[in-house]
């Protein structure tokens, strides 16, 4: 859980500011998961924090949602062109990925 707050605050996810007259602030709760890998022992540790999505309205609480998600046919396109090409490939793991985009409009 602090890995997951630090990395909001370096990224500047949020910013702590005072609840706009007549509005009620929306809840949260922490996600916890544990990955494993093939051989069944517990690799890492995975916690997110959510907001109870269930309570907001679009246009109030948020403009617009955006979920990224890949198909293997597109990985296996771009391997192909990458072998193709001879390029080089690196992998990485990214730990936190941030999309989105609040309009603060509805509040001011």
């Amino acid at each position: 859980m602090g890995k997951e707050v630090d990395a909001f605050e370096v990224t500047h996810t949020w910013n702590i500011v005072d609840l706009p007259l007549g509005k009620v602030a929306l809840g949260n709760l922490w996600v916890y998961k544990i990955k494993y890998p093939s051989d069944g022992n517990a690799e890492r540790y995975k916690t997110r924090l959510v907001v109870s999505g269930n309570h907001q309205k679009e246009g109030i609480n948020f403009e617009e949602t955006f979920a990224p998600v890949v198909k293997m046919t597109t990985v296996r396109s771009m391997l192909k062109i990458i072998a193709a090409e001879k390029w080089k490939v690196h992998q990485m793991d990214v730990h936190n990925a941030f999309f989105t985009v609040i309009s603060m409009k509805k509040f001011t």
